[in-house]
C-alpha cells in the first residue's frame, strides 16, 4: 500500500496569500489586493465553509491593527527621511507620510483582517485534515 504524504501548509504563505486560518486553502478576499473593483471578502470559505464575519462588526476590531500598522510605517518613514534627506521642511514629511499612507491603504486594510482572523480570534485553529484539495 502507498503510503501518501500529506502536504503540511504553513501559517506564513497563507497569511501572505490571504488564505483561510482553518484548512489555509481557500481565499479570505475575492479579488486582488489593487483591485479598482475594492476588496470584497468571501461570506464564507469556499473551501472548508468557514464563516469569515465570526459575528455582526466583528471586523471592528481590525481598526486598531491596521492602526498599528500605520504608526509603525509613519515613525519608519519619519526616521527614514529624516535620514536620508536631513531636512526640517514640515511639507517635505507631510507629502511623503501621507502618500505613502495612502499606497498602502489597501495592504492595511487586507492584512489587518488577515491578522485579526489568523491570530487575534479566540478559537479559530487551523485544521490540517481540511487542505485535502476538493475534487472536480
Amino acid at each position: 500500500m502507498e503510503k501518501i504524504k500529506k502536504k503540511k501548509l504553513t501559517m506564513w504563505p497563507a497569511i501572505v496569500h490571504a488564505k483561510c486560518p482553518k484548512c489555509r486553502v481557500g481565499d479570505i478576499y475575492t479579488k486582488p489586493i489593487y483591485s479598482l473593483i475594492g476588496q470584497k471578502i468571501h461570506d464564507h470559505c469556499p473551501h472548508c465553509g468557514l464563516t469569515y464575519e465570526r459575528e455582526p462588526g466583528y471586523f471592528y476590531a481590525a481598526m486598531y491593527v491596521s492602526y498599528a500598522f500605520i504608526v509603525a510605517e509613519l515613525v519608519t518613514l519619519a526616521v527614514a527621511t529624516s535620514i536620508l534627506t536631513g531636512s526640517d521642511n514640515p511639507w517635505l514629511y507631510i507629502i511623503i507620510l501621507l502618500g505613502v499612507v495612502g499606497l498602502l491603504a489597501p495592504f492595511n486594510l487586507r492584512y489587518s483582517k488577515v491578522i485579526l482572523l489568523h491570530w487575534l480570534t479566540p478559537g479559530l485553529h487551523y485544521h490540517p485534515e481540511l487542505n485535502k484539495p476538493l475534487h472536480d
